[in-house]
């Protein structure tokens, strides 16, 4: 099963505050058993939503929304991608984490959909792609 794990963005994410050394070099040594266990698929930090955009979709309609955006708390300030064989398995892993942030804060865990999960309207033909892009994007 795969994972993102989402690490929810605080006032002081979204203002730009960036982390010390010191949970930087906590970040690095987590982040080292994670791949040293196998489980760490990918991993990044994110920029403030006032260096980001939203689009909007109405129909044909398109409107683009410059950031910040509202509500810190329903951002998103980093994830990881994980495989693991349980969502337990990822929660006892988030258990282990260092706090992300120097005040309270909140990781979120949820399952990527698998080409099983969405039965017959997922034909052959489109499997076949799917798998044509897993491969492109592996190569490069």
């Amino acid at each position: 099963m795969r994972f993102m794990v989402i690490v929810k963005a605080t006032p002081a994410s979204e203002a730009g505050q960036m982390p010390d050394e010191k949970l930087l070099a906590a970040m690095g040594k987590y982040n080292e058993e994670l791949v040293n266990a196998g489980v760490m698929k990918a991993g990044e930090g994110l920029h403030p939503s006032s260096k980001g955009a939203r689009v909007k979709f109405s129909g044909a309609n398109r409107t683009v929304v410059d950031g910040p955006f509202a509500e810190s708390k329903e951002l998103i300030a980093g994830f990881w991608l994980w495989e693991l064989n349980s969502l337990e398995e990822a929660i006892e892993w988030v258990k282990r984490c260092p706090n992300p942030h120097h005040e309270d804060s909140e990781i979120e865990i949820r399952q990527i959909f698998s080409a099983e999960d969405f039965g017959a309207e997922f034909t052959p033909e489109l499997r076949e792609q799917e798998e044509r892009l897993r491969e492109r994007i592996a190569g490069s």
